[in-house]
This record gives C-alpha cells, sequence and structure tokens, in this order.
C-alpha cells in the first residue's frame, strides 16, 4: 500500500531536501504536493486528500499547530518536521505519529514513515470492519443498504438511495447525492462496481455509474446518453450500450 504524502515547510530548499530523501529511501511515499504556508496546505488537503503529512512547525502566519486547528477532522497521519525540540509535547498532544527533527536522519525517517504506513493500514481496516459489522447487523427488512465513503473529513454512512451517480476521475470517485450534495472519495469507480451493482446500480460508461431509479429518459441527440431526474446527463459509452438496454429491457 502506497502512502500519498503533502510536504509542508516554509523554506523551499527543506521541502526540496525532504523530497529527495522519501524518494530514494521511502518507496511506500508518493509525494502528490507540496506547500509552502498552511494556507496553500489546506487547498492541497481537498485536492487530494492525503494518507500522511509532514508538517513544519514553526511557520509564518498560520503555524502548524494552528494549521491541524483550522481543520474540522483531519483522517491523515501527521510527522511534524522542524528544527526546534520544544514543541515535541504540543505535537504529541496532536497525536502526531513521530516528531523529526532538522536535519532529518534517513534511518529516522525511514522509521516514522513505517509507523506511519502501519497505522494507516490498521485505520483502513477498521474502516471496512465497521462497514461489515453495520451490515451484519442490519435487519433487511427495515433498514436500506448503506455505503461507507471515506472522505478527508469523515466517513459517512450512505443509504445507496441517495446516491444518484458515480463519476470517477483517475483513482478519485464523485458521490453526487440528492439534496445536491456531492462527497469525494479517494477510490477508483470499479471499487464500487459490484457493491452497487447489486443494489440496482448500472455502469453506463468507463467513468460513470448511475442509480437506476434516478434515470428520466435515454436522449439519442448528439451521442447516447442518459438524462437523469437531478437534470445530469451521463454518457453512454458503445461498448456500454447494449448491455444497458437488457438491463433497463427495452
Amino acid at each position: 500500500m502506497v502512502l500519498k504524502a503533502l510536504l509542508i515547510d516554509d523554506e523551499q530548499p527543506n521541502l526540496d531536501n525532504l523530497q529527495a530523501l522519501l524518494e530514494m529511501y521511502c518507496p511506500q511515499v508518493k509525494i502528490c504536493g507540496t506547500a509552502l504556508n498552511a494556507q496553500d496546505a489546506t487547498r492541497l488537503l481537498y485536492i487530494h486528500q492525503p494518507d500522511l503529512m509532514f508538517l513544519d512547525i514553526q511557520m509564518p502566519g498560520q503555524n502548524g499547530f494552528d494549521l491541524l486547528r483550522s481543520l474540522p477532522a483531519y483522517h491523515f497521519e501527521v510527522i511534524f518536521v522542524t528544527a526546534y525540540d520544544q514543541y515535541a509535547i504540543q505535537a504529541l498532544r496532536f497525536s502526531a505519529i513521530d516528531y523529526l527533527l532538522k536535519p532529518v536522519a534517513i534511518e529516522e525517517l525511514q522509521a516514522a514513515v513505517e509507523r506511519a504506513h502501519r497505522q494507516h493500514h490498521q485505520k483502513e481496516q477498521n474502516k471496512l470492519l465497521q462497514n461489515l459489522m453495520h451490515f451484519l447487523k442490519a435487519d433487511p427488512k427495515l433498514d436500506e443498504p448503506r455505503i461507507a465513503l471515506a472522505t478527508a473529513k469523515e466517513t459517512r454512512f450512505v443509504k445507496t438511495s441517495e446516491i444518484i451517480r458515480c463519476e470517477s476521475s483517475n483513482n478519485y470517485t464523485t458521490f453526487y447525492l440528492t439534496g445536491s450534495e456531492t462527497l469525494l472519495v479517494c477510490k477508483p469507480i470499479y471499487s464500487y462496481n459490484d457493491l452497487l451493482g447489486a443494489c440496482g446500480f448500472i455502469r453506463c460508461h468507463q467513468s460513470h455509474l448511475v442509480n437506476k431509479m434516478y434515470i428520466k429518459s435515454w436522449k439519442k441527440e448528439f451521442g447516447d446518453f442518459l438524462l437523469l431526474t437531478d437534470g445530469s446527463q451521463v454518457p453512454i459509452s458503445r461498448r456500454n450500450r447494449e448491455e444497458l438496454k437488457r438491463l433497463l429491457r427495452f
């Protein structure tokens, strides 16, 4: 399992050095972004939804602790990286997986990354177990199926009947819900094929899953696409066209 990581430090040479060390000695880490201040870091958090953050503490404006305080919640691991060891107690209070002093030692960096990797894996297993227990406890006569969707802020348990459609973008999937709400999840759309297929969802395109109950019509103007009750239009690929006709029974 590869950890997506953000690197936050107000000095570019420090970012360059840490990035070089990670690329050379920590192959289980994939760097998805870097930032020189807390404001840019917050924007990148919502774009990339990382698994791990290497966070400098002493920065102009918002420091590292201020950045974490400003978030409603965070589900990534944190490794503080700083030149000042007097921040250690505060770092521990923020439940950092580790604390590295500059200049960063290779052995300490590798050990911190390994601990973060184990911690993240355990959290993922706990999410899966939580979802499993929900389904095992549900009364199929009374409860609608729910799916656990892990975003950057939280893990939401969403009724499948509240999902209008899903749209893929590389390794991310956007869930469009009733009430005009969207959830961005860091999983590819094929991860949901079997689970949602059993709940009445149809794969009409490589990048789209739609809930049958929200299909309004099949349009044939300028190519085939489905018109959904929320007004969205979803393309139908040639590859999925005949199977879609069969599932919709026409």
